[in-house]
């Protein structure tokens, strides 16, 4: 699962990037938390969280059902 969950923030990647940001996929559990780190802008943005639910957690769900939750760390 974490190589399809990889795949999926690489596909996410250019568009924080466009923003002066990224994102760094920490750990995928086996409870289906995946754990991330936001750097750049993305680490300071007071719209991080919007970006990381709405964003980032609501496309992995899409793509991937096994995926419970995106945290940040």
């Amino acid at each position: 699962m974490k190589e399809r969950v990889q795949k999926i923030i690489d596909e996410i990647r250019p568009a924080l990037q466009a923003d002066g940001g990224n994102i760094e996929l920490i750990e995928v559990g086996e409870d289906g938390v995946v754990k991330v780190r936001l750097m750049g802008a993305c680490g300071s943005c007071p719209m991080s969280q919007l970006t990381l639910k709405r964003g980032v957690e609501a496309r992995l769900k899409a793509k991937i059902p096994e995926v419970k939750e995106v945290v940040s760390v």
